[in-house]
């Protein structure tokens, strides 16, 4: 069975980890954050991906 768990968003990111949109755009440029993924114009993050990165921090 397949199932599609639905991408977050920067602002649903940025809400979960409580810090800025502008520091999610941040670490993409420096590639320090979690992975994200640009869908046509738009940065979309997995949450698994973002879960992962979380508990890699120290």
């Amino acid at each position: 069975m397949i199932t599609l768990e639905r991408l977050w968003t920067v602002e649903e990111v940025s809400e979960f980890l409580g810090v800025p949109v502008a520091t999610l755009y941040q670490w993409r440029h420096h590639r320090i954050g979690p992975r994200s993924r640009k869908i046509g114009r738009y940065l979309r993050y997995l949450p698994e991906d973002v879960m992962s990165w979380v508990r890699e921090q120290e």
